[in-house]
């Protein structure tokens, strides 16, 4: 990965790595799987008290959450692997995301899934996917939900819950002219992006 422009030239070491890569898949059955995978690694071995040594490169975690979401974006069932832990008992907190399921991705989906698994039940890991997992799931799912809201009549449709969620989405830019103009809020005069 290369420096950010402005980062300055200074020698360093590398000494951990996080991955987290993720998927979504349309099923057959109408409903989506949304996946996350996390892996930490280390630069060098050390340690550690429940596995012996971890060898440079061996994952410390390795861990994996399924989602499966209906289109309204509704959990309806939650997979969890935590194949790789650094410590024998984390396993454990595999059960607490159970709790997810009937949950709806959206606006304060994640102060919602908190207050149901407590930080003691959980685990920090797990926990952190949720956020990638999300937005992933809204990459995956965006096209079939486009296509359903342009079944609906034009008095029906919502407002896309994408408007106003980052610079290039705002109502008042050129995107939403273009993409959602009956939710298009700037002005003619006022426009200077293109």
């Amino acid at each position: 990965m290369p420096p950010p422009p402005s980062s300055p030239s200074v020698a360093r070491k590398k000494l951990h790595d996080r991955v987290v890569h993720c998927q979504g898949f349309q099923r057959a059955d109408g409903l989506w799987d949304i996946e996350a995978q996390l892996i930490d690694t280390k630069t060098y071995s050390f340690q550690n008290r429940d596995r012996g040594e971890i060898k440079v490169g061996e994952p410390v975690h390795q861990m994996q959450v399924r989602l499966t979401l209906d289109l309204d974006m509704h959990i309806i069932a939650v997979q969890v692997g935590m194949d790789d832990t650094p410590f024998k008992i984390c396993p454990g907190a595999q059960a607490a995301m159970q709790q997810l399921v009937g949950l709806q991705i959206g606006a304060g989906w994640l102060r919602q899934a908190r207050q149901r698994m407590t930080h003691r039940e959980s685990c920090t890991h797990l926990f952190e996917l949720l956020r990638p997992l999300a937005t992933t799931a809204y990459q995956t799912m965006h096209r079939a939900l486009e296509q359903r809201a342009s079944r609906r009549p034009r008095q029906q449709r919502k407002r896309p819950a994408i408007i106003d969620q980052c610079y290039a989405l705002a109502s008042d830019r050129p995107v939403v002219k273009m993409e959602w103009p009956d939710f298009y809020t700037g002005t003619q005069q006022s426009e200077t992006e293109t």
